[in-house]
């Protein structure tokens, strides 16, 4: 279920965004807007709105940025529409900008984006306080949700003990988020493809097929094992509360703000905490990412300023970590800023 919080009334007002063909920063098409407006990752979201609230507070007069929760998905989609105040101006993201992404912005002239990691996450996999105590790992919920496991045929698994005989025979139940989520795609790359590559089969089939590979290796059954629970993670805290045998899927950050009903469920004997994400011991760490379009710093009023609210928040006793959001090593924070700084842009070869 998606999301939208307005920071301020999205009234178009006057500031006209001409010369679309200045890519380097001098504007862009489309008719007027005068208020910052990003959409992307809901793990990003709850950090945009705390950016977007400190930004008016030192910013007096500036209208407060619009942050949409659209998923990281449909957030890229959006933001790589085009260049014009009828656009996005930021996508948060909780994965890297994939290559076909790049190339989609490139070719509907989106082609100055200015990537900052802001932080690190967890892929957090918790249940209620009063759960089964299940301890997993990649493997065991590849097997337990994977729609054909190791290309076998269709995953009949019904309980945790049909998948592993050390865990209790308890139907498998996992509430996640969807297709369009960063977070799905997070789950899809650090740990079913790691689960999966537990078959020497599946690195042979990777190099001969890649799009067989992937289907093999991430494609979730759809059997109702696992429910497909929308953008907003908040309403997987709540059914975890309703059913303490199930499993949720989505960032650390929403464990820690739940930890009074909530308990981590440790993978390959991990717990996700501060400290095992932001040293990368905790399986599903993750980098956190804003991307903005270069064509709309001087059109769009505060942009910059909006940025600068980001990087003076992100450091390891900032607001944002007091939100939840894991500071990234000093060496990202530093480049980070020089990001920031300098608006250097994206250099797409890096993309996969």
């Amino acid at each position: 279920m998606k999301h939208i919080a307005l920071f301020a009334a999205t009234a178009i007002a006057a500031l006209s965004l001409a010369g679309c063909g200045d890519q380097s920063g001098g504007g862009a098409a489309g008719g007027t807007r005068d208020q910052i407006r990003a959409v992307g990752s809901s793990t990003v979201y709850p950090f945009a709105t705390a950016i977007a609230e400190l930004f008016v507070q030192g910013n007096p007069g500036m209208k407060s940025p619009i942050v949409e929760s659209t998923g990281t998905g449909g957030g890229v989609k959006l933001f790589c529409a085009g260049v014009g105040a009828q656009h996005p101006d930021i996508v948060n993201a909780s994965r890297r900008l994939k290559k076909a992404e790049f190339d989609l912005c490139a070719t509907n002239g989106v082609k100055d984006i200015v990537e900052i990691q802001i932080g690190v996450d967890g892929l957090a996999f918790a249940e209620a306080k009063n759960g089964p105590g299940l301890k997993l790992t990649p493997k065991i919920v590849y097997e337990a949700l994977a729609a054909n496991p190791y290309g076998k045929g269709p995953n009949k698994a019904q309980t945790w003990k049909d998948v592993d005989p050390s865990l209790p025979a308890i139907t498998i139940s996992v509430f996640g988020p969807p297709s369009t989520s960063g977070t799905r795609d997070s789950l899809a790359e650090l740990i079913l493809e790691k689960g999966c590559q537990s078959d020497e089969a599946m690195k042979a089939l990777k190099e001969k097929s890649e799009d067989e590979y992937k289907a093999t290796c991430t494609r979730i059954r759809e059997d109702g094992k696992y429910v497909d629970s929308g953008e907003n993670d908040n309403l997987i805290v709540q059914k975890l509360g309703a059913n303490p045998n199930a499993v949720g899927v989505f960032g650390y950050s929403f464990l820690e703000e739940n930890k009074d009903t909530l308990k981590d469920v440790p993978i390959n004997g991990v717990e996700a905490t501060y400290e095992t994400v932001s040293t990368g011991q905790y399986p599903g760490a993750r980098p956190l990412y804003i991307y903005v379009k270069k064509a709309h710093m001087t059109a769009i009023p505060g942009l910059q300023a909006f940025l600068n609210t980001f990087a003076a928040n992100w450091n390891p006793e900032g607001a944002l970590t007091k939100r939840g959001m894991v500071a990234a090593p000093e060496d990202v924070r530093k480049s980070s800023a020089e990001t920031v700084k300098a608006l250097t842009v994206l250099d797409g070869s890096q993309l996969k």
